[in-house]
């Protein structure tokens, strides 16, 4: 023990003052001898007493501290050993120099040291050794432990958080979700039927679904003649998506019996507390659905993540034109509102875009208003550049495109901006465009993605239709003056059809004949169309040479792919999933090569059987049911392929989610 009080600074001022007692004494007895020899044994009484006392009280506190520390170093050990945290040394290569008696018997063992963390726990081993982070929670021996590591120190300790983790997951469980269910087409099939008809399919549909909610605990109250609300819990939730949703095949399959197939829609909000912005996820989540084609389960979470599940089915067309004839009076004033009107497509455009955009562009000019093409003419594939090639003989028509730089300088506050065959920000020609106007524009095709433009004024998606170019030719009908179409104008539309249908093949409805056959009457030159569509003989043994590595497997998937150094354009990518597809036996074509940008292209068809538009999705790209695509960064084609076949496998594994 540290002696302070024998300090200099402690000790000087005592001598002192008993020197000076003694000199007091001395000098007293000089004048009076007897008081002097008083005084003189009453300082060395006193001298005696302090020297006494001092020495009792320094072995008391001697005895004092020893005891104290004693104590504490026994407590310290004690709670080292057995208080309910895990602490364990390891040395460089992983193994355990030291842990405590807590953490042994967690275990159910008597010592780990020598042991590797690799034996005890492979996850704890590579947190410890690769972890981002300084703690996690880990499962050890069938308990939740956090685990706080100081890898300077090789320290580890271990909190046992069991209880907090199983009350965390009761409350997740027990957290409140909201669904809206929707009846994709029930007035379309119910609009012929006599009033018992439309009471036993209501009925059908009431009676399936009150079942399905009873034997999930869900309660479900039908709100309208095509929407119902349901209420349940996270925990049913999980249950529901482990059974795919089976509620979707069950209705299309009970109503297909009575000759009228309904499909259902459900959009889905969980994971915040607050009822309206329950609501208000249900809602999105539901409008997300539709725009995809209806007959799926959109579930979106508070953090933005959004799941699909169905999908299996083509959209189904609609036998009425009332919505187009709407969209094309509402588009009419926008136009007759702006200043002018610029009209972009999607990178690296095709027949079908171009061919819309020329078509909007055409309903623009009948309404007395400027209009643009907004195209970078050196980005686009061979046919589109044919297609620019016969409007540059135009002189008022090719005056009318526009560069990306030259869009940006022509906008102002009062121009409308439509966006076609796209909805995607990322994927538009110039993305700027997009935020220097609040009037914008989207007419597509395509199933509805996470991923749109923002706060559009107005949008006309109808996944249904075969292109965007079909779309565009009934809006043009319902123009209040008839638009006659130039030769060359209704070739474009027609050559976008004829592009996206695979030659009125693949998602061909009647309407889509009805708008070949409107074009047709305007003037559309097939001969031209297949003039703009035709290839070169280079580009046809391209396409044979990776057809020949072509594999299919047993579920009739055929993977084609490109060698590493090889460098192939989307179109011949996608014309070879497309010439693959006509193969007996194949259900489903993906061709994976790289790009011209550095990216890894992969376009993916089916004859329907197989969604390919989930497949995509799940790689980060998307597309319509039977034709999609994706684009991959940062990756060779061997991983690609890689990636590729851990989504089919997935899709085929999980219960086809969408």
């Amino acid at each position: 023990m540290s002696h302070f009080y024998e300090r200099k600074a402690y000790r000087y001022p005592s001598y002192a003052l008993a020197a000076l007692a003694v000199l007091m004494a001395v000098g007293l007895f000089y004048f009076q001898w007897l008081l002097g020899l008083i005084g003189l044994l009453g300082v060395g009484f006193l001298l005696y007493y302090v020297i006494w006392s001092q020495r009792s009280l320094h072995k008391e506190l001697e005895q004092y501290i020893s005891n104290l520390s004693h104590r504490v170093k026994k407590v310290g050990e004690e709670a080292l050993m057995r208080m309910p945290i895990g602490i364990m040394l390891i040395d460089e290569e992983g193994e355990i120099e030291w842990s405590n008696r807590f953490l042994a018997t967690c275990f159910k063992e008597q010592t780990l040291v020598g042991r590797s963390l690799a034996e005890l726990s492979e996850p704890l081993a590579a947190f410890v050794k690769k972890g981002k982070t300084d703690e996690d929670i880990i499962e050890l021996n069938g308990k939740q432990l956090k685990v706080i590591v100081r890898r300077h120190e090789r320290l580890l300790y271990f909190f046992d958080v069991t209880e907090h983790m199983e009350l965390r997951r009761r409350y997740e469980a027990e957290r409140l979700v909201l669904a809206i269910i929707f009846l994709d087409n029930y007035d379309e099939i119910t609009q012929g039927m006599d009033d018992q008809a439309k009471s036993q399919m209501n009925s059908l549909v009431t009676s399936v679904l009150n079942r399905w909610a009873n034997d999930y605990g869900i309660f479900l109250k039908r709100t309208s003649s095509d929407r119902f609300i349901a209420v349940l819990n996270e925990h049913t939730l999980t249950q529901l998506e482990k059974s795919k949703f089976s509620i979707l095949d069950e209705v299309r399959e009970q109503t297909a019996k009575h000759q009228a197939q309904l499909t259902l829609s459900i959009g889905i909000g969980a994971g915040v507390s607050s009822l309206p912005e329950l609501g208000a996820l249900a809602q999105s989540s539901l409008d997300l659905a539709l725009g995809r084609g209806g007959d799926q389960v959109a579930i979106k979470q508070g953090n933005g993540k959004v799941k699909f599940y169905g999908g299996k089915t083509n959209p189904m067309e609609k036998r009425t034109r009332v919505r187009a004839r709407v969209i094309s009076h509402a588009l009419r004033e926008l136009i007759a509102e702006s200043d002018k009107v610029l009209i972009m497509g999607h990178k690296y455009p095709d027949m079908d875009a171009l061919g819309a955009a020329i078509g909007i562009l055409k309903v623009v000019q009948s309404n007395q208003k400027e209009g643009f093409l907004v195209i970078d003419a050196a980005k686009t594939d061979a046919g589109a550049q044919r297609l620019l090639e016969e409007m540059k003989k135009q002189a008022e028509l090719w005056s009318r495109c526009v560069k990306p730089e030259q869009a940006l300088e022509l906008v102002t506050e009062d121009t409308l901006l439509i966006v076609v065959d796209t909805h995607r920000p990322s994927l538009v020609i110039e993305e700027r465009l997009l935020y220097r106007t609040d009037h914008i524009v989207v007419i597509d095709h395509h199933r509805r993605g996470e991923e749109f433009i923002e706060a559009p004024i107005l949008v006309y998606m109808e996944p249904y239709a075969s292109s965007t170019s079909e779309l565009v030719t009934e809006l043009l009908e319902y123009q209040p003056k008839r638009v006659k179409l130039s030769m060359l104008e209704a070739t474009a539309l027609l050559a976008g059809i004829v592009v996206d249908t695979k030659s009125f093949t693949l998602r061909t409805g009647s309407r889509t004949f009805d708008a070949a056959s409107h074009l047709r009457a305007q003037g559309a030159d097939t001969v031209l169309v297949q003039k703009l569509l035709r290839e070169s003989v280079a580009n046809y043994v391209k396409r044979a040479k990776l057809i020949e590595r072509a594999a299919i497997d047993e579920h009739g998937i055929a993977i084609a792919k490109g060698d590493e150094s090889e460098v192939h354009d989307q179109v011949l990518i996608a014309q070879t999933a497309d010439t693959l597809l006509t193969l007996s036996g194949v259900v489903a074509s993906f061709v994976i090569s790289k790009r011209a940008d550095g990216t890894v292209g992969i376009s993916a068809r089916s004859l329907g059987d197989v969604n390919v538009q989930v497949i995509m999705e799940r790689l980060g790209g998307g597309g319509h049911l039977t034709n999609a695509a994706a684009q991959l960064s940062g990756v060779t084609v061997g991983e690609a392929e890689r990636q590729l076949r851990e989504a089919i496998h997935d899709y085929f594994e999980g219960g086809k989610p969408a």
